[in-house]
């Protein structure tokens, strides 16, 4: 029997498409037993670096001798491996996490990680939200781990949501957010930056987090025949709600809390499905008090978070000023690793 051509090619890529899966996944396979490897090999190191100071250097070159063809075992990746099994010094993580993760994008984080929960909180993220490796760098070099999991936040989200969905709320909240794509001048207003906002919004997203679906900007909604309109409007898909967002070039003040709870009302009353969850609101500001915020979100009604953003003048330098200290993380994370930048120049 003779076959149409559309059949045959839906046959012919279904066939091509099972190729590409089996390859991926041998690819992801030997990634996987490459990975669980070096980490062998830097326990190995670790547990024998008694034998003098060229033990590295030693090994770097008798495991050329007797593998002239094999490529990763230089005095660097050797280093690297002994890192690794310090940075992640139980096999659980290696395999849930680290064997997950391409041998350039833990590198990276070898380099940069402070402490096995540092490694742990990037490597997590970008497994889960499938970072590549110029994305990772963005998220370390602004100091994502510290804006958004050590960041003292202010929100009624525990209070607002129940526990699933307060997790994942939490999450999208960082202080401050960092918008370096749009350039601080004088007499900037907010319209200005939302307009910015908009027109980058790819990395608006990027720095909002993942599920982060654009919806409208300057949204109108009507209300009693009166027209108001909301500054940015989102869906997120991993909260399944809306997410309104209220951008004020100024310090906090608590009636902006009470702006922000009508447009939610609003919004889970014209827009909200029946499937949804409760919308939530972010309100970005120059500069926030917590206590202030917390007390202007306390017998608010809508799941709200506070937070301030940056604009291009932000350098990861300058946010020492106004997130915790070296001291302060180091007392919260417990470190345990810390790896002196010395040895690897050694």
């Amino acid at each position: 029997m003779l076959i149409n051509n559309n059949e045959y090619f839906e046959i012919l890529e279904k066939i091509k498409t099972a190729i590409r899966e089996a390859q991926y996944r041998a690819v992801l396979g030997a990634n996987r037993e490459q990975i669980i490897l070096y980490w062998n090999i830097g326990k190995y190191i670790i547990e024998n670096n008694k034998h003098g100071s060229r033990f590295i250097e030693n090994l770097a070159r008798d495991i050329k001798l007797d593998f002239p063809n094999a490529k990763g075992y230089s005095v660097r990746n050797l280093r690297y491996m002994q890192k690794f099994a310090g940075l992640v010094p139980n096999e659980v993580n290696l395999q849930t996490v680290s064997a997950d993760l391409s041998w350039s994008h833990n590198t990276y984080l070898f380099d940069k990680a402070k402490s096995s929960d540092e490694y742990l909180w990037y490597a997590r993220q970008t497994i889960e939200n499938g970072w590549a490796l110029s994305s990772l760098e963005y998220h370390v070099q602004t100091k994502s781990y510290v804006r958004q999991e050590l960041a003292e936040k202010a929100s009624n989200y525990p209070e607002k949501l129940p526990p699933a969905l307060n997790g994942l709320a939490m999450d999208t909240l960082k202080n401050p957010f960092v918008f370096d794509f749009v350039e601080q001048r004088e007499g900037l207003v907010e319209r200005k930056i939302e307009d910015e906002l908009v027109a980058n919004i790819a990395k608006t997203i990027m720095e909002l987090g993942t599920g982060f679906a654009f919806y409208g900007n300057q949204y109108r909604i009507e209300v009693s025949n009166k027209d108001y309109y909301i500054d940015l409007l989102f869906y997120n898909t991993k909260l399944r709600c809306y997410v309104v967002i209220e951008l004020k070039n100024t310090p906090f003040k608590p009636e902006y809390a009470g702006k922000l709870n009508f447009y939610l009302s609003a919004i889970d009353d014209i827009l909200k499905h029946e499937n949804d969850n409760p919308s939530i609101g972010i309100i970005l500001c120059k500069t926030r008090d917590k206590l202030t915020a917390e007390y202007a979100l306390k017998d608010i009604n809508k799941p709200i978070g506070v937070s301030e953003y940056k604009l291009s003048d932000f350098v990861p330098e300058e946010l020492a000023d106004t997130l915790p200290s070296a001291e302060d993380i180091e007392k919260r994370v417990r470190l345990e690793y810390d790896i002196n930048d010395s040895e690897e120049n050694s």
